[in-house]
């Protein structure tokens, strides 16, 4: 069975230090974090993106660069783009760091391991934009194996998508994916349902994203409603979807609400041993990236690799269909 276009004897973890290696700036706001200091020692001391910490005369961790906002050139020229930035002293490193993105200072941003995810967002939001006028954010995790990676989205930030979010969350998916993950995204839209195989407003709905979904990006193999089985296991879509043109090989999981996603990512992180890396933000104008407050050393590592990719794919043969 084939699930990824690329390589699968290098899995995607093992390539995503050598990928994301080069001279993209990923800003850290949180140094004084101890998981996140740790994090920024690994960084510094290997290949991979530049570590920058944003600081208002906190600790720096030894051979990282520091943007300080104690220095008054500094925060005058990230007051342009945040006007209602604190003073220096005043701690506000998170907005800080994301003005910083939009000065063109840092590439991306990751955050969250202390602050709250609406935080995180409100900055983006705010000081960064989305990538489409009127556009949604939403997040997604991807779950990896040794010989495939599965995107999950939406399982962060959108509670009760309705289908056209649905699609768009889809859509702003398979950009991410090709970027992150470099092949081609194979969407399913997640249901209880097979084809017609069960009826409600949630069928309905997720149909309905179907549709608006492939009306769009009709280049992006897709199909749904599909439950979760004839979406990926090629043995059932023969006998519940046989003319899926997916063939259970999806590999981006489109979930009907933030529910499913968020209980289904912890479940196969838990029970299957996949490695879940995320929540990865998509639909802003610049990479920013909102950890969960409990995650491990190497889950900031991962995502500000991840983060340098994103930063890298920007207008780079990106192909995000335009609203």
């Amino acid at each position: 069975m084939t699930h990824r276009a690329i390589d699968v004897r290098v899995s995607w973890l093992d390539d995503l230090t050598r990928r994301s290696a080069g001279s993209r700036r990923i800003g850290f706001p949180e140094a004084d974090e101890p998981r996140t200091a740790e994090a920024l020692r690994r960084l510094a001391g290997g290949p991979g993106p530049v570590p920058v910490v944003v600081t208002d005369g906190g600790p720096v961790p030894d051979g990282v660069e520091a943007l300080d906002l104690g220095e008054a050139d500094l925060h005058a020229r990230l007051s342009a783009h945040c006007l209602d930035l604190g003073a220096a002293g005043s701690g506000d490193t998170l907005r800080a760091a994301v003005a910083a993105v939009a000065s063109g200072l840092l590439d991306g941003v990751v955050a969250g391991a202390r602050s709250t995810t609406a935080d995180v967002l409100r900055a983006g939001l705010r000081l960064l934009g989305t990538a489409r006028e009127g556009g949604l954010v939403s997040g997604a995790f991807y779950m990896a194996w040794p010989d495939r990676v599965l995107t999950f989205a939406d399982a962060a930030v959108v509670p009760h998508p309705s289908a056209v979010q649905l699609a768009e969350i889809a859509i702003d998916a398979c950009e991410a994916r090709r970027v992150i993950v470099g092949d081609e995204p194979r969407v399913a839209f997640l249901s209880y349902a097979t084809r017609g195989s069960a009826a409600g407003a949630s069928v309905e709905r997720v149909r309905e994203a179907a549709v608006r979904f492939r009306a769009r990006r009709p280049d992006v193999l897709s199909d749904g409603e599909l439950q979760v089985d004839a979406a990926l296991v090629p043995e059932v879509a023969a006998r519940k979807a046989p003319d899926s043109p997916l063939a259970g090989e999806a590999n981006v999981l489109v979930f009907p609400d933030l529910d499913a996603g968020n209980i289904g990512y912890k479940l196969v992180q838990r029970l299957a041993g996949a490695r879940a890396v995320g929540p990865i933000l998509q639909g802003l104008a610049h990479p920013l990236n909102d950890l969960s407050r409990g995650a491990s050393i190497e889950d900031i590592v991962l995502v500000a690799r991840v983060t340098a990719l994103q930063a890298a794919g920007r207008g780079a043969g990106n192909q995000t269909e335009k609203a």
